[in-house]
């Protein structure tokens, strides 16, 4: 028993360290959001580029006109193309949604955006929460395909928001609200913490079952209504 309880505390230990790593390498939870960095990386380059090669350009003009611009007029246009690059580098940033926007963002960009937004929380959260964010990014991922057959204002389409836009960032932000030392303090039958943990698997789940009935073609079947009740009622705002 006392081994087994040993066991237990050793892999406990093991997957918060896990998570801890995780988190501190800014890993991403999903295919998606990665997608929209590696695109915004490529235009924060494009941009660099296009700056650096006016900056060249107007160089050999200025050179050809004036025949030359010597040793001063090369180091002014390197100055030049640093200063560019400086200032693009860091005026051209990856803005991550806020809740507010995230039910508003058009289907074919919806994963990727609640990834990227997860992502930020999960310094906040306790490990197994942690754990639940990022099987929800793959959840994300499996239904992102499945999002480009619906029309932006279906009423699918409005669940599907209302899921991962509406009720995933409540969750999460009723839960940061808590004060840290009553996170861990039953109120009821959980604590502030279990309930969350509860509630991410309960979105979790339902991400992957209106993947399946999207899938299937039971677009009617979507299921991902009357359950937000158990989050509702069985939520952080008793907690809070």
């Amino acid at each position: 028993m006392t081994k087994s309880l040993t066991r237990q505390s050793d892999q406990i230990l093991a997957d918060a360290a896990a998570v801890k790593r995780r988190v501190a390498m800014g890993q991403s939870i999903g295919t998606k959001s990665r997608a929209l960095k590696r695109q915004h990386l490529w235009r924060k380059i494009a941009a660099i580029a296009m700056a650096v090669g006016a900056i060249l350009v107007t160089a050999g003009v200025v050179g050809a006109i004036i025949n030359g611009i010597g040793f001063y007029g090369v180091m002014l246009t390197v100055l030049a193309a640093v200063v560019a690059t400086v200032v693009l580098s860091s005026s051209i940033k990856l803005r991550v949604p806020t809740p507010e926007k995230l039910a508003k963002e058009p289907l074919k960009v919806l994963a990727g955006k609640t990834e990227m937004w997860l992502e930020t929380q999960r310094p906040a959260l306790p490990a197994p929460a942690v754990n639940l964010i990022d099987n929800i990014g793959v959840q994300l991922d499996l239904l992102a395909p499945q999002l480009q057959t619906l029309e932006e204002n279906s009423e699918p389409a409005r669940e599907i928001r209302k899921l991962v836009g509406e009720h995933l960032p409540e969750l999460i932000t009723g839960y940061r609200k808590i004060p840290a030392n009553l996170r861990q303090e039953k109120r009821g039958e959980r604590s502030p913490e279990e309930q969350l943990v509860h509630g991410l698997g309960v979105i979790e789940r339902e991400i992957a079952g209106a993947t399946r009935s999207i899938a299937e073609g039971d677009v009617d079947r979507l299921a991902v209504r009357g359950r937000f009740l158990e989050l509702k009622y069985d939520g952080l705002a008793d907690a809070q």
